[in-house]
């Protein structure tokens, strides 16, 4: 009877130390398998069931980052582009994940088609005015986005040195780009 009790928590154990990752998810430190300490090295074993594209741009003289694009197998749909720490060096870690599809998205269902709203829920850390694009810093998740200037009034699309406050953004102004950056 005690090894039938041992052997049935040994299982309860067991089983409950097994948790699938969602692949999807984003958390600060982590895309899915992916993780802020993930090593470029590593990359085929945490996307196996993907397909990794790596653009050799440039060389190591020139200090540019190489950005790695990953591709659903069987679809061939663009989910991530990577851009690592240091070029052409495969022990170097991942410093900025661009998210390329909406089924990557956090535990408050922010992903690349939420819109401003959705992001004003966070405390805004910083607005960037660019000529084409707003950057908005997120810094308790890690992430920046841009929205398209084309998605604000008028009269703040044209000034890149008018001081654009997180009130005087649309709700409705859809996100452009969704990035995480790891320092």
């Amino acid at each position: 009877m005690k090894h039938y009790l041992i052997i049935g928590l040994l299982a309860g154990l067991l089983m409950g130390c097994e948790s699938k990752t969602n692949p999807f998810a984003i958390t600060k430190h982590s895309i899915g398998l992916l993780t802020d300490s993930t090593k470029i090295n590593q990359l085929k074993v945490v996307f196996i069931n993907d397909s990794i594209s790596k653009y050799i741009g440039g060389d190591e003289f020139t200090g540019s980052t190489n950005t790695i694009s990953i591709y659903e197998k069987g679809t061939g749909k663009l989910l991530l582009e990577l851009d690592p720490n240091y070029a052409l060096d495969t022990l170097s870690t991942i410093r900025t994940v661009r998210i390329m599809d909406e089924r990557f998205k956090n535990k408050d269902g922010l992903n690349k088609l939420s819109t401003f709203g959705d992001l004003n829920k966070y405390p805004i850390s910083g607005i960037q005015n660019t000529l084409r694009s707003l950057i908005i810093s997120v810094d308790e998740i890690n992430a920046y986005f841009t929205l398209n200037k084309s998605e604000l009034p008028e009269e703040m699309r044209y000034n890149m040195n008018q001081k654009v406050e997180a009130i005087s953004i649309p709700e409705t102004a859809k996100i452009k780009d969704f990035y995480i950056q790891w320092y």
